[in-house]
């Protein structure tokens, strides 16, 4: 296989974080990265041809986590990388181009019988050998993966099946247009295709003027074709808000949940950091908690999720929160239901305080000095 790996996905609803980096770059169970689950599906299936779409505007948190491409492989000899612009394509197809020639010439040059699409929000763990023996097993043309989920795990944008006894897809809908209470089966957005037929619908396509939204087109296809589709019943957690930003996490701190996406037989790669351990005080207090490099913990911490090079003064408290790298909580400090980015710092006494349905969100550099607590 070769694979298209899409960054597409923007929400305003996980601003603060998103206002400097992509989705795909935000910090996940302390040491990863969201863009580390899509990228280590597709090199555990031994793939090293990738074709990566990204949005131009924070293209530099994306490349500052990939470098290379050394972690997962993709710097190696006969490995191809290319690297395109959702702006790119909006621009050749407002000027009646054919906005997807790159693709397709991708697809050619790297020669593979099938291609797999994968989106960039979805902390879960995919076998995509397994859905490649299944899309030739059934033979179909085009094979969706949908997990069952409930309405917390979808975002307005997404897009669930219908599906017949067999597991036919019968008909895709927006959730958006969703009024019951679930459960639903909710595109993971990645599809296993025949490359041959993958190049004739995107020349379709672009002949018809049809959208760039290549998702939203494989959806449609699935529907029209008739695919059987393969579940996934692995974890799986949908990220497009704070709140499911914050549940995700917090998920890591339970052991099945966290074996299940991070320690199973498919092997989670990140960006190395070549580090010291983390410290711990004799004098500290540290329960249930994700912990990874480079700390320095003197005070309580519970119910965690800890980043690098995070220091906890003696004194301190921060319970049930996402502390990310470079984070310094003084002494005397109080902090619980919160989600602190890069290299914030609460002083001295201060208490920083959320809910567990609505954390308090620190924004990446903040300084705090006075007292946050939602009421």
């Amino acid at each position: 296989m070769c694979a298209i790996f899409s960054n597409q996905h923007e929400y305003s609803q996980l601003k603060p974080l998103t206002d400097e980096r992509a989705l795909s770059t935000l910090y996940f169970a302390g040491k990863y990265r969201l863009m580390d689950f899509a990228l280590s599906s597709i090199v555990n299936a031994g793939i090293n041809h990738v074709y990566t779409l990204i949005s131009q505007e924070k293209v530099r948190s994306y490349l500052d986590h990939l470098g290379g491409g050394k972690e997962w492989g993709l710097d190696t000899i006969g490995s191809y990388e290319y690297l395109d612009f959702y702006q790119n394509l909006m621009r050749r197809r407002s000027r009646e181009e054919n906005y997807f020639d790159d693709l397709i010439l991708f697809l050619k040059t790297c020669g593979m019988p099938y291609t797999v699409f994968i989106g960039n929000k979805m902390a879960a763990n995919f076998d995509l050998k397994a859905i490649l023996h299944f899309h030739q097993s059934n033979d179909n043309r085009i094979t969706p993966v949908f997990k069952r989920v409930g309405l917390e795990n979808l975002a307005p944008d997404d897009h669930t099946f219908a599906l017949s006894d067999d597991n036919i897809v019968i008909e895709q809908r927006e959730a958006v247009d969703i009024s019951s209470d679930g459960p639903f089966n909710l595109s993971a957005n990645v599809y296993v295709m025949d490359t041959e037929w993958l190049i004739h619908q995107l020349e379709k396509a672009q002949k018809s003027g049809a959208a760039y939204d290549i998702s939203e087109r494989l959806a449609t296809l699935a529907v029209k074709e008739k695919s059987n589709a393969y579940e996934y019943t692995g974890y799986l957690r949908n990220i497009h808000d704070i709140s499911s930003y914050y549940q995700a996490n917090m998920d890591m701190l339970e052991k099945d949940k966290r074996d299940s996406l991070l320690y199973g037989s498919q092997k989670i790669i990140t960006r190395i950091r070549n580090e010291v351990g983390t410290y711990y005080d004799k004098e500290s207090d540290v329960k249930n908690t994700l912990t990874s490099t480079g700390c320095k913990i003197k005070g309580e911490v519970k119910n965690c999720v800890v980043s690098r090079r995070v220091v906890f003064a003696k004194d301190s408290k921060s319970q049930n929160s996402v502390i990310m790298a470079n984070c310094r909580i003084k002494s005397g400090a109080d902090v619980e239901y919160a989600i602190l980015d890069k290299n914030v710092v609460i002083e001295k006494g201060v208490t920083i305080k959320g809910k567990p349905d609505t954390p308090v969100v620190i924004k990446k550099g903040s300084v705090i000095s006075k007292d946050f607590v939602l009421e």
